[in-house]
C-alpha cells in the first residue's frame, strides 16, 4: 500500500464551536450534521480543543449539566492534531493507540483546517486494491 497523505482524504467540511458556546447547542450541532465531534476553535480559527460524542457521555453521567453550560467545562484542551502532509499510515496508528475516532488537521500556525476520522480510514482502505500472488 502506498502512503496516502492526510490532505488527500480528510474532510474539509470542519464544524466549529467556540468555547463560550453552549453544551446544548454543539450536540445540537452535531446531531444536525449527522457528525461525532466539534472542534473548539478560538476567534481567528486556532484550535482550542474537541468535543466529541464521548465527551457527552461523560457529561451526561458526570456532570448532569444544567442549562447554559459551555463546551469550555467539558472540551479535551490536549489536542493530538495531524497535518496534511502527516502519513496515514502514522495517524491510523496514534488514532488506534489512543483509542480516537477523530483527529483534527491543523495547518503549521495550529489553525483547524479539518478532521480525519476513523470512517475516512475505513472507506480508504476499503478502495485499496491488493495485487493477487503472482
Amino acid at each position: 500500500m502506498d502512503d496516502i497523505f492526510v490532505g488527500r482524504l480528510m474532510s474539509d467540511g470542519l464544524h466549529t464551536v467556540t468555547p463560550d458556546t453552549f453544551v446544548e447547542d454543539a450536540a445540537e450541532l452535531m446531531l444536525d450534521e449527522g457528525i461525532g465531534s466539534v472542534v473548539v476553535v478560538d476567534e481567528d480559527g486556532h484550535l482550542e480543543g474537541i468535543l466529541t460524542n464521548t465527551d457527552f457521555v461523560t457529561i451526561v453521567a458526570k456532570s448532569k449539566p444544567k442549562a447554559r453550560t459551555t463546551v469550555e467545562r467539558y472540551m479535551t484542551t490536549d489536542v493530538v492534531t495531524a497535518g496534511v502532509q502527516d502519513s496515514i499510515r502514522d495517524v491510523a496508528d496514534a488514532m488506534i493507540e489512543r483509542g480516537f475516532h477523530h483527529m483534527p488537521v491543523v495547518d503549521d500556525d495550529g489553525t483547524a483546517i479539518g478532521m480525519i476520522t476513523t470512517t475516512d480510514l475505513a472507506s480508504y482502505i476499503s478502495t485499496v486494491q491488493t495485487p493477487s500472488p503472482a
